[in-house]
């Protein structure tokens, strides 16, 4: 016969077994597959823009769009700071406290900064994924479908790709 106390103990292992066999491990997964972003673009670079990559693609691939629409938002926020920094003129996207500017002005600044050259189609796309991003993140009432992302993919594929250089990181 089993006391009570044994039972609570069997319990307690038989959850604590079950949190560290079925749940996915502390850090997270890699994605399967490749859909929004090739990860080509970013492996080697640094470890959160990998995890951030694999949390896009995951994302999609999942069926979980405004995640992946704000995932991407985050992407390119974090590469422009990058590039930024990199060039050592981050100061130009800092207010008065040391904060960072928000998407919307980092964006502005990165369109008319003369350290660099966007191309015409990175110049074309940023304000796109700003307002895919903007939409899953802060509309009441909007949710993204798989189109949503999927007529952005080129254009995230240009930034992406753009940014990842003028960060130095590749």
């Amino acid at each position: 016969m089993f006391s009570s106390n044994d039972i609570k103990g069997l319990v307690s292992a038989i959850e604590k077994d079950c949190e560290d066999t079925l749940l996915p491990p502390e850090g997270g997964l890699e994605a399967i597959g490749q859909p929004v972003i090739p990860f080509v673009l970013i492996r080697g670079t640094r470890g959160y823009l990998e995890r951030i990559t694999h949390q896009i693609n995951g994302t999609y691939t999942n069926g979980w769009y405004d995640a992946c629409a704000v995932m991407i938002r985050r992407l390119i926020e974090t590469l422009i700071i990058e590039s930024f920094e990199n060039n050592n003129i981050a100061q130009n996207i800092k207010n008065s406290t040391g904060d960072f500017f928000y998407l919307s002005d980092l964006i502005s600044k990165t369109l008319n900064e003369t350290a660099w050259n966007l191309s015409r189609n990175a110049r074309q796309a940023l304000p796109k994924l700003k307002d895919i991003g903007d939409k899953s993140a802060h509309s009441r009432r909007f949710n993204a479908v798989r189109n949503d992302i999927d007529k952005i993919n080129a254009d995230i594929r240009v930034v992406v790709q753009e940014l990842v250089y003028l960060a130095g990181l590749k």
